[in-house]
């Protein structure tokens, strides 16, 4: 019997991750922390908190065991960023021997502004494989099998090239790179800007400044990549233009949801709607990284300083418009 992937986490990203590697043909462990989620969702077929209505592959397990993950191909990470550290330490055990992992988290950790690939190299065992996954792809789509195309980055370009064949299907196409940091830097960075770009929206400044933002944006997460290692045409690819692009424009992103309601009025706590927008939780680190290199990132500050409370969105809307004019390429 073929080897199982694994994929750990059991929201709307990680069920549909699991629908899409079961679709390209694989036995797939899904693994839920709690033990009542995993045996409802083997009774129901469905997740019917985070995909309702989309049945779970017929070749999907699901399961609170550890222990089931050991002996997978690959195993796909799909917690929230800043749980990465903790679910790696809970499993290192088992995912020793559960093949590479795959982080498909987009984020910076707070407090040690660690990108997830550095997360995990430190609570890994030394040489342990680590790739990243990345691109435009609602959960719902994915789930569904409607056509998706995203980005996975390994240092090793042969490990991305086996690992994106391995989990590529029908209607689920990886490409891949050896850019680990601008994919990463693409799916974290794109959360922040379309938090701004809600923000736009719900503050009813119409099409054409949400098109502006957008630009200026992608221009700071360019100048931030470079800095940082990323290359200009990983960012110009599905990891960066593509995913800021969806995001930034479909209140199916929760990101730009959570900004519409920060532009419409709502306080933080107000507008995330009990649901994680992982861009609240990497602007500051993102602002912070910046700062700390001298890249100027004002629309990366401006969300941090709304998100923190420390400006209002009107204070903010007019220190952005107040800027000094110039060359567009600066």
């Amino acid at each position: 019997m073929t080897a199982p992937i694994n994929v750990v986490g059991g929201g709307a990203w990680g069920t549909a991750l699991a629908n899409a590697a079961a679709g390209a043909g694989h036995p797939v462990t899904l693994w839920l922390r709690d033990a009542e989620a995993a045996a409802a969702l083997e009774v129901t077929r469905e997740n019917p908190r985070y995909l309702p209505g989309v049945p779970l592959h017929p070749a999907i397990r699901a399961t609170a065991e550890p222990e089931i993950l050991a002996g997978a191909q690959a195993t796909l990470l799909v917690v929230p960023a800043q749980t990465v550290r903790g679910v790696l330490g809970t499993l290192c055990g088992p995912l020793a021997s559960a093949g590479p992992v795959i982080l498909c988290a987009k984020g910076i950790e707070r407090g040690s502004d660690s990108f997830m690939s550095a997360v995990a190299e430190q609570v890994l065992p030394p040489g342990a494989p680590v790739a990243v996954l990345s691109g435009p792809s609602f959960a719902a789509d994915v789930a569904r099998g409607l056509p998706t195309a995203v980005t996975l980055a390994a240092a090793d370009a042969g490990l991305a090239a086996s690992l994106s064949t391995l989990l590529s299907g029908p209607s689920f196409r990886l490409y891949h790179t050896d850019d680990v940091r601008g994919v990463e830097i693409g799916g974290a960075g794109k959360n922040v800007l379309a938090i701004a770009c809600g923000i736009v929206s719900g503050r009813g400044l119409g099409e054409s400044a949400r098109a502006a933002l957008i630009a200026r944006a992608f221009a700071e997460l360019m100048r931030f990549a470079r800095a940082f290692g990323g290359r200009p045409e990983t960012l110009m690819g599905l990891s960066g233009l593509g995913d800021l692009v969806l995001t930034a424009s479909s209140p199916q992103s929760r990101n730009f949801a959570f900004g519409q309601r920060l532009g419409a009025g709502a306080s933080p706590e107000a507008a995330s709607g009990g649901k994680l927008a992982e861009g609240a939780f990497t602007a500051a680190a993102l602002a912070g990284l910046a700062a700390a290199r001298g890249i100027e990132m004002p629309v990366a500050e401006a969300v941090a300083a709304i998100v923190a409370g420390t400006a209002s969105v009107e204070d903010v809307i007019a220190g952005l418009l107040a800027r000094p004019l110039r060359g567009e390429t600066d």
